[in-house]
């Protein structure tokens, strides 16, 4: 028998991205549609990977391809609302890194869902895994891990 997935609190993250939701984002159910909750955890990994200076998505040498994903969803989330996605490394290996994140309601002790992706990281023309990852990645993975 498999245990079902609990939301994570808080605590579980070492980073917070402040997201909003657009009015594009909810289906006719009145709530964020499934592939959008995709979306926020790209857009949060890459953005904190932006801001630490270790991607640089014009013109970097090295590029991250998703080759695995998976969310569990435990309540709803929908426009007008204002997210935060709890960022953590959950592995990382010589050219690939496992990625959690939350998405928390502004403000709620626990994640409305929980996902996780896997980049493994490439020659951006090559599009063959690199070596090693770069030392801005490495520097910018510490802060993420718990």
């Amino acid at each position: 028998m498999t245990t079902r997935p609990q939301p994570d609190g808080r605590e579980a993250y070492p980073c917070f991205v402040p997201l909003t939701t657009r009015w594009m984002d909810n289906d006719v159910y009145g709530h964020l549609n499934n592939v959008v909750y995709y979306s926020l955890f790209d857009t949060a990994v890459n953005s904190l990977l932006i801001q630490a200076g270790a991607l640089d998505i014009h013109g970097g040498e090295v590029i991250g391809l998703v080759v695995e994903t998976h969310c569990n969803f435990f309540e709803s989330l929908a426009f007008p609302q204002r997210i935060e996605a709890g960022v953590r490394v959950a592995n990382q290996g010589r050219s690939s890194v496992r990625y959690e994140i939350g998405l928390f309601a502004e403000g709620a002790p626990s994640c409305a869902a929980r996902g996780h992706f896997v980049h493994v990281y490439v020659d951006s023309k090559s599009r063959r895994p690199v070596a090693e990852l770069p030392a801005p990645y490495l520097q910018a993975l510490k802060a993420l891990t718990p």
